[in-house]
């Protein structure tokens, strides 16, 4: 390396430009949260040499599995395997998709040692199937390698992570689409936004989504990703979602009320994330970043095991190879004009509401499992018609013409646990809204309030009712079930108000408790009333007392099961 810490990969001219060396060159501290704090402020970014001995003190504490590829194991493979192919010509591995390596200010031969040790880690790791992001990565930390063996080397040791509490990146299409459904789902909760916008924009919102790995590893310029890197090193997973909402944000409040500058908000997007420097330092993404209060890991470790096992039932393992960006089955909103029919809301409202649930069940198809107007007002049909199923949609309208409803998690024949008597359950899934007179949904509260609560200590491996499976009742088998998404256990609440999401009797309905209910609903399904609850802090869905029209229940068929 030169006197800058430059090797012989990097295009000095063009680093200097992006990255000047400016920072300190030694760090005293190795106590890892002062490292998160030194690493969120940018304490190396400016220094090419202390990035290079941080990335291999961090790299070089990640717990691997026992027999891991090294440095040595590259200088014995990379001439059997490159042979006499110039390295500008490596076919790359077919695990990254298609996906071009960044030039990140790396100079023909960096570029050339990018594929030739994405050759190498194919050899080493033949049960990688999916892996766009890799090619990213491997270009960053050529950088900070003295040579193409120990950057081979560092890339391995990420892959070959063993810590179950330290996810780091995506190695199958498995855990790709789910971590999408994921992001789509964490889009919904905190950049709603930004999610209406997409919404609006586009036919197919998981599609958009899911680009959100691309946005980071690719198309952000080298000097924002390498900040954003040298905190996914101490923090992990979580801070890459961060960051990806923060982008989301920061797009919808440039483009908000201005004209799409095309007719394709992907492509959009990604010359957004391109020119970010037009808009948005990399220390003010951050804090943007970081303002944004994200469920814990734990959290999110159970909603990406939730959407692991829908698409798994959808026939995605995690041994499936990679498929091309235009042959793969991207789910559109599965709510047609042809097959579906509702004496409440419309085909474009009901687009709306199914925008808003969760990812993995947006798979599926609406399936009308109780009508009024077809069984009858009668509270003992609706139950009987709805047990088996989760979740359900619940939908409302008033004499007034006022429709509202809510988004139900759990199988109402949960109620019956309560032995007659009236008990709340459900999970912080749940939410009520209204379409008319105009729409509005609440979420439950700790969502946009977590100061209301700390997250306790359960972790994803108890087992209770599988949040997982759309259409069907909850499996019995233990090791078949998954703690729930946002179960109110999982949370130290101030009170149980916050947590009454949903209850039934014999002779009434409620969702929301504490202070007021957001909708309760009479055994004869004729009246209703409706008002602020803590459980949603909702505003009323429509008028406080209220006759019925017409009610019905939906639930989320899996378009495979016809």
């Amino acid at each position: 390396m030169d006197s800058l810490g430059y090797n012989c990969f990097v295009d000095q001219d063009k680093m200097d430009a992006a990255i000047q060396d400016l920072g300190p060159k030694e760090l005293s501290c190795t106590e890892l949260q002062e490292l998160k704090q030194l690493a969120r402020q940018g304490y190396w970014a400016r220094s090419h040499t202390l990035r290079s001995k941080v990335y291999k003190h961090l790299i070089g504490d990640i717990p691997c599995r026992t027999v891991t590829p090294d440095a040595s194991v590259y200088s014995d493979i990379v001439g059997k395997i490159v042979g006499k192919h110039s390295s500008s010509s490596l076919p790359l591995p077919e695990f990254v998709d298609n996906t071009q390596v960044p030039s990140y200010c790396l100079n023909a031969r960096g570029e050339g040692a990018v594929r030739k040790i994405l050759l190498c880690i194919a050899n080493q790791f033949p049960d990688i199937s999916f892996c766009p992001a890799l090619p990213a990565v491997v270009a960053l930390l050529l950088h900070y390698s003295i040579d193409e063996a120990e950057c081979f080397e560092k890339a391995c040791r990420i892959l070959a992570c063993n810590d179950p509490g330290k996810k780091l990146i995506d190695q199958s299409f498995l855990a790709f689409e789910s971590s999408c459904m994921t992001f789509g789902d964490l889009v919904n909760k905190y950049c709603q936004a930004a999610h209406k916008l997409m919404v609006a924009v586009s036919e197919d919102v998981l599609q958009v989504y899911s680009d959100w790995q691309r946005w980071l590893f690719g198309e952000l310029p080298l000097s924002y990703f390498a900040r954003v890197f040298d905190v996914f090193l101490i923090e992990g997973y979580k801070v890459l979602y961060r960051v990806a909402l923060a982008i989301l944000k920061f797009f919808h409040k440039v483009r908000a009320g201005q004209p799409p500058e095309s007719d394709n908000v992907r492509q959009d997007i990604r010359m957004f994330v391109k020119d970010i420097a037009k808009t948005v330092s990399p220390e003010k993404l951050l804090e943007k970043a970081f303002a944004i209060r994200l469920f814990s890991r734990k959290e999110i470790q159970l909603l990406q095991m939730a959407n692991e096992k829908a698409l798994k039932q959808k026939g995605i393992t995690v041994k499936q190879k990679s498929v091309s960006l235009s042959k793969r089955q991207f789910v559109h909103l599965a709510v047609h004009v042809e097959n579906f029919h509702s004496e409440i809301v419309s085909v474009k409202e009901m687009r709306d509401i199914w925008s808003w649930v969760p990812e993995r069940f947006a798979l599926c198809q609406p399936l009308l499992l109780f009508s009024s107007l077809q069984h009858g007002y009668s509270l003992t049909r609706f139950y009987f018609q709805c047990e088996g199923h989760e979740p359900t949609l619940l939908l409302i309208k008033t004499t007034q013409k006022e429709v509202c409803g809510a988004y139900l998690s759990t199988d109402w024949n949960e109620r019956n646990k309560f032995g007659g008597k009236l008990g709340f359950f459900g999970t912080g899934e749940c939410f009520v809204f209204r379409l008319q007179p105009e729409v509005q949904r609440y979420e439950w509260v700790v969502i946009k309030h977590p100061e209301l609560t700390k997250v306790s200590s359960l972790m994803p491996s108890e087992t209770t009712t599988n949040p997982a499976q759309p259409g069907h009742s909850t499996s019995t088998d233990p090791a078949d079930r998954l703690s729930p998404f946002l179960a109110a256990r999982h949370f130290n609440l101030p009170s149980k108000m916050e947590s009454m999401f949903m209850a039934g009797g014999s002779d009434c309905l409620i969702i929301g408790g504490g202070g007021g209910q957001a909708l309760f609903i009479d055994g004869d399904l004729n009246r209703g009333r409706t008002g602020h609850c803590d459980t949603f802090n909702n505003q009323a869905l429509c008028s406080e007392n209220f006759l019925i029209a017409a009610i019905e229940a939906w639930g989320f068929q899996d378009p495979d099961i016809q």
